[in-house]
């Protein structure tokens, strides 16, 4: 069943949320070798190979393949590793790929990255000529260009370009055949998703036009262009790549908010943003985008089970006004007063009951504010 399946390699944990990674013609899995290892710090994310490049095997395709062949491909590997609904980033051909999802199967795909790519790769003449060309002489010829057409005068990732070289000629004419048949420039007011375009503003491939096309047809979509980096940004300018994903697929401060919001409650935060100012904005930020964005977000631990480290935490080091915070907090998040009493119980052992007899003194008087209707 296995050599059906596209190769790919799987990073972070097997609870977060998950995040594919498509690559570009003529590349592997390591395109993202700069960019997979951070983003798999707050998802699952898994890089697939195009069929004859990297580890996949060339027959999963053939002559007069289509992009929907290849999104039928990432679904398939999908369903083999019990993903329903993942985000999406893809370079080139693998941003291809994402649109087609994006267009055609919106219910599996959460959140969509474009990178380098674009609706439709300038006619279908110029990939049928390639195409005629790697099946009559392989890809030497090919991979000699491969530095000018993928990265900025002076630069070069010795692997890709050796991916290159080593791909199966008929399944990389196979891509081909898909990028000279596809075009979705019609459909694109049809992508619902949270979609952001990423452009290399050195890429003689797919220019930022293209990728402005995108932004403007796409309702609700972002755009970001790169200085300096041509058709690989991901490997060629890895940092700036990771910036704009991180922001777009973790909602970054937003979605951080949100649970804080939910945990702490409407009143706390808003007293908590009013009391804000220039010197201690970027701490808020911080707060938002990391504690609550990336830690109180990931499913590993529910937020009953987060309480109750909380809660222990603050006890052992003496924060008593955190405490009586997070006992309101423990209480949205479904913990009982028996069961918060037996969370202070437990600290008495290995906190110490000095310590204790303040945390009980205080979770008393905000159950009884609580009890009485006061507690904010």
């Amino acid at each position: 069943m296995t050599d059906k399946l596209l190769n790919h390699r799987a990073e972070g944990p097997a609870t977060a949320p998950p995040l594919l990674l498509g690559p570009s013609l003529g590349t592997s899995t390591a395109l993202w070798d700069k960019v997979a290892p951070e983003l798999s710090t707050t998802h699952r994310v898994v890089r697939w190979d195009l069929p004859g490049h990297g580890g996949s095997a060339a027959d999963l395709i053939g002559p007069g393949t289509t992009v929907g062949d290849l999104a039928g491909l990432v679904l398939a590997l999908a369903d083999a590793l019990g993903i329903e609904r993942f985000a999406y980033a893809g370079v080139s051909l693998g941003g291809a790929v994402g649109l087609h999802l994006a267009v055609h199967h919106p219910e599996r795909v959460s959140a969509l990255a474009v990178i380098c790519s674009s609706a439709h790769f300038g006619g279908s003449q110029p990939w049928e000529e390639r195409a005629a060309l790697v099946r009559r002489e392989g890809l030497a010829g090919l991979a000699e260009s491969a530095n000018s057409r993928w990265f900025t005068a002076g630069f070069t990732v010795p692997e890709l370009v050796a991916d290159h070289r080593a791909a199966d000629p008929g399944a990389y004419a196979a891509c081909c055949d898909a990028l000279a048949a596809f075009d979705l420039r019609d459909r694109l007011p049809d992508v619902t998703v949270p979609t952001l375009l990423v452009a290399g503003r050195e890429d003689p491939a797919t220019p930022p036009a293209h990728l402005r096309e995108i932004a403007d047809a796409v309702p609700g979509s972002a755009l970001v262009e790169i200085p300096g980096a041509s058709h690989l940004a991901p490997a060629q300018c890895p940092q700036a790549v990771l910036t704009a994903l991180r922001a777009h697929f973790s909602g970054g401060a937003k979605r951080g908010m949100e649970v804080r919001r939910q945990v702490l409650g409407d009143a706390h935060v808003d007293r908590a943003q009013a009391r804000q100012t220039p010197f201690t904005a970027r701490f808020q930020d911080f707060i938002s985008r990391y504690a609550w964005g990336e830690i109180w977000t990931d499913p590993t631990l529910t937020r009953r089970e987060r309480s109750m480290i909380t809660l222990t935490a603050l006890v052992a080091h003496g924060h008593y006004d955190e405490l009586a915070m997070h006992v309101r907090a423990a209480r949205r998040n479904g913990l009982t007063a028996e069961e918060i009493g037996a969370v202070l119980l437990q600290t008495a052992v290995y906190c110490g009951v000095p310590a204790a007899n303040s945390a009980f003194a205080t979770a008393q008087r905000v159950l009884a504010e609580e009890a009485e209707g006061t507690g904010g």
